[in-house]
């Protein structure tokens, strides 16, 4: 697969997590907006109030520079950015936050399917807070952010779904990537440890600690890992995502238990 075919389905599966989230906000009665969300600080507006805030960048639109009042969820210059945005649509209508979010992206969209990006490792012309992203890191992640979003919003009103969308496909595999990280530094497995996830919907993905302490994947699935994982796609991403302690939800864990323990306690790859 060439470059500007793999940065064309991010953008394809990023377009379809932003009509997936739309169509659930606008699905919504007033009182729910203020609904709070596994994420700390944040209720569903605040999940809308981030979205918009980031298409509305990436779309064009100028930084939003304002004061952040402290709190126990902004904790670094990133949070800080992030809140901006929020705190800047505080006093947005749901309609509005709506509309800004449609009418980003597909200006956005509109700048990709005409003068498509060909080559992963360019720097985009407008990045979140200049983060200095690739178009790959950028169009990958953008899928995840908006569909993580959704589940939060799902979550808080309780309308599970969209767990088998290609948004949902992509963020599990995504973020499987990361569990190799999570045994080596997180868990601090002893070199030759390795781990078996197995996620509904996702290949079984494994993965080893290296002689020199490096978590990375294995091409082969071992017989007996030192631990072993076995969850559903709402409860890896709930745990990847950092939404929930181990402790508020259901796995199946085998082998080191002590090993396992540390794994599934580090397993929040998300910021």
């Amino acid at each position: 697969m060439t470059d500007a075919e793999r940065l064309a389905g991010y953008v394809d599966v990023w377009w379809e997590a932003i009509d997936d989230f739309t169509e659930l906000l606008e699905s919504l009665p007033a009182q729910a907006w203020s609904t709070p969300t596994d994420l700390l600080g944040w209720d569903v507006h605040a999940c809308a109030a981030h979205t918009a805030h980031l298409e509305a960048v990436l779309s064009g639109a100028p930084e939003e520079t304002l004061d952040v009042d402290p709190s126990p969820h902004v904790k670094s210059l990133a949070q800080a950015y992030t809140e901006q945005g929020v705190v800047a649509r505080r006093d947005a209508t749901p309609d509005e936050l709506i509309n800004e979010i449609r009418e980003s992206a597909t200006k956005r969209r509109t700048f990709l399917l005409a003068d498509p990006p060909d080559d992963a490792t360019e720097l985009p012309p407008r990045t979140p807070g200049d983060i200095p992203w690739n178009w790959q890191t950028l169009l990958r992640n953008r899928p995840l952010d908006v569909w993580m979003h959704e589940q939060d919003v799902r979550r808080a009103v309780g309308r599970p779904g969209h767990l088998d969308t290609a948004p949902a496909q992509h963020t599990a595999d995504y973020l499987l990537e990361g569990m190799g990280l999570v045994l080596a530094k997180r868990a601090a497995a002893p070199p030759g440890s390795t781990l078996v996830v197995q996620v509904d919907g996702s290949t079984p993905a494994a993965f080893a600690v290296s002689d020199s302490g490096r978590g990375g994947p294995l091409a082969e699935l071992p017989d007996v890992p030192s631990v072993r994982l076995q969850l559903d796609r709402e409860t890896f991403v709930i745990l990847a995502g950092g939404r929930r302690p181990a402790s508020r939800v259901s796995l199946v864990v085998e082998g080191d238990p002590g090993l396992a323990e540390r794994i599934v306690a580090g397993m929040a790859i998300t910021p």
